[in-house]
C-alpha cells in the first residue's frame, strides 16, 4: 500500500460510509459465529486499526501488520496487542493459537494466497473460525487496486476453492455490497472508457451522501449472514478448521 494512503485511511475509517457500513455487516456475521466466551482473536493485516474496536468485543485481541507506520497507528487505538508480521511466513505471537482469525481485505495483497490460508489454518484452534473479505471481479480493477498494491480480485468460486485447498470447511461464502454494485461497476467502466481512472476510492463525500450510502450498504447486514448474494463489489467467507484432522 502506498505510504500516504495509510494516513488517508486512518483519517477516514471512523466516519467514511464504506468502513462504517462494512463494520455493521461484519458485526452481524460475527454475532452469529460459534465463538467461545473469552477466546483469542487475531486480525491479520490490521492496517491502521479501524476494525480493532469491533473485534475486541469477541475475545482477547491480537493483531499484526507488516508496515511499521501502520502498526504504530493501530497500536494507538489501544484495543489489541499489535506486532509486525505478515503472510504467509511471518505471523507473530509464537505458538499461540486462536478461536477467530479475521482477514479483512488482506488476501488480495498476497502473491501466495493458498499458502497464506494454510498458515492461518495452522494458527487456528480445532473448531476455530476464519472470517475473511476480499474484493470481487477482475473487471472492476482500477487505480484504487494499484494504490493499495492488490495482486488480484476474486470471484466467489475461487475463494471457496482456495479455502478448501487449505483444508477449511467452508460454512458461508457470499458476495456483498450488492445494492451499490451497478453504480460502482458503471463508474469504474465509464472511467476506464474515458481514460479517467483515478486513485483511491476513499474520498469523503458530503455528509448527506455519506449517510445515504452508509444506510444503503449497511442494510445488507440483514442478508449477508444468511443468504448467498449473486454478485457484489466484495466477497465475504467463513471457514472453519475441523475439530478432527
Amino acid at each position: 500500500m502506498d505510504r500516504a494512503y495509510y494516513h488517508e485511511m486512518a483519517a477516514l475509517e471512523d466516519a467514511h460510509w464504506w468502513f462504517e457500513a462494512r463494520r455493521q455487516i461484519l458485526k452481524s456475521v460475527l454475532d452469529r459465529l460459534p465463538l467461545p466466551s473469552g477466546g483469542t482473536v487475531l486480525e491479520v493485516g490490521c492496517g491502521t486499526g479501524g476494525n480493532l474496536g469491533l473485534l475486541s468485543g469477541y475475545g482477547r485481541l491480537y493483531a499484526c501488520e507488516p508496515d511499521a507506520e501502520a502498526c504504530a497507528l493501530a497500536t494507538a487505538h489501544g484495543h489489541a496487542d499489535v506486532a509486525p508480521g505478515g503472510l504467509p511466513d511471518a505471523l507473530p505471537f509464537g505458538a499461540l493459537t486462536f478461536d477467530l482469525v479475521a482477514m479483512l481485505d488482506v488476501l488480495e495483497h498476497v502473491e501466495a494466497d493458498t499458502e497464506s490460508l494454510r498458515a492461518v489454518y495452522a494458527r487456528l484452534k480445532p473448531g476455530g473460525v476464519l472470517l475473511m473479505t476480499v474484493p470481487a471481479y477482475r473487471f472492476l480493477w482500477s487505480r484504487h487496486d494499484e494504490v493499495n498494491h492488490h495482486v488480484r480480485r476474486y470471484v466467489r468460486k475461487a475463494v471457496v476453492a482456495r479455502l478448501r485447498e487449505a483444508r477449511f470447511e467452508v460454512r458461508h461464502a457470499t458476495y456483498f455490497n450488492t445494492v451499490l454494485f451497478p453504480v460502482v461497476a458503471a463508474v469504474r467502466m465509464l472511467g476506464k472508457l474515458r481514460g479517467q481512472d483515478g486513485g483511491s476510492d476513499l474520498a469523503m463525500p458530503s455528509a448527506g451522501v455519506n449517510r445515504l450510502l452508509r444506510r444503503i450498504f449497511a442494510a445488507e447486514r440483514h442478508l449477508v449472514p444468511f443468504v448467498t448474494l449473486p454478485f457484489g463489489v466484495s466477497i465475504l467467507a467463513v471457514g472453519v478448521r475441523p475439530l478432527v484432522g
